[in-house]
């Protein structure tokens, strides 16, 4: 069985474990329901889970390698329990291994990093995606030029992991603008996320739409910086030729984020 590629998206910091009040009390509500049933509708459970977070950027790709990854806490401002949450899943060293082998094979060094925990991007939406914490996760740094070129051709380096029972997640947000949450830009967000939707659903051009996604309606007002869509350059690469999706859909802090999947079907 040959898994498909996700690109989700992990809302604000810690927002589906805490009272939400930065504007209505139910703004995550959809989200975090969608989240939720994501591992149970993919086609077959995965043996593990292959993260790359718009949280974590290295000069080359680096694979988390630890045994028992730690917390990061990478988020700041947020109500004291949430610094108490945890999320236990496994690392996979044998994953990271082989994750290195197929870059390296594909022409990009690499690097490992045994020390580096699970940020929020990896834990806030795998708590509620994988809740008993029983699938081991391995994360993966985004490379920090943001080269949409040399992120699509990695996911397809990576993209043999899916007939090995790993899924490929790409977790960031469709639209993220730190200044850009409020009315003003609603219809921009929703201008952005319907190019963004069509030029994901044609196999043919998406690598071409992926390489020139700055070329969208108002794209560099839903990315100021591309760290936070790179992860789906990934995704996409390892279902290169691939149908792709959206397979999520909602409006949250006034902007719409969406979630996609590509190549087999749910």
């Amino acid at each position: 069985m040959t898994l498909p590629t996700l690109f989700i998206p992990h809302g604000a910091g810690p927002c589906f474990f805490m009272d939400w009040t930065r504007g209505p009390a139910d703004t995550w509500d959809k989200t975090a329901a969608w989240l939720k049933g994501l591992v149970a509708g993919l086609p077959e459970r995965p043996k593990a889970i292959l993260v790359i977070s718009g949280h974590w950027e290295e000069p080359q790709f680096t694979v988390g390698a630890a045994e028992k990854p730690p917390m990061l806490f990478d988020y700041y401002g947020f109500p004291e329990e949430t610094y108490r949450l945890r999320f236990d899943a496994p690392g996979s060293p044998a994953l990271a291994r082989r994750a290195r082998e197929l870059l390296e094979a594909a022409g990009f060094p690499t690097a490992e990093d045994v020390e580096r925990g699970y940020d929020h991007g990896v834990f806030v939406p795998l708590l509620l995606a994988t809740p008993q914490a029983d699938i081991p996760v391995v994360q993966l740094s985004l490379r920090d030029d943001l080269d949409p070129q040399a992120h699509l051709a990695a996911g397809r380096a990576l993209s043999p992991l899916r007939d090995e029972g790993v899924l490929i997640v790409g977790s960031g947000m469709s639209w993220h603008n730190m200044g850009g949450f409020s009315p003003a830009f609603t219809a921009k967000s929703e201008a952005f996320d319907a190019w963004l939707a069509d030029a994901l659903a044609k196999p043919e051009s998406r690598d071409a739409a992926i390489r020139h996604w700055d070329r969208g309606p108002y794209a560099r007002e839903a990315h100021p910086r591309e760290e936070h869509l790179a992860p789906l350059f990934v995704a996409a690469g390892a279902a290169e030729g691939e149908s792709g999706r959206q397979i999520f859909r909602d409006v949250a802090m006034n902007v719409a984020i969406s979630g996609f999947q590509f190549g087999a079907p749910a």
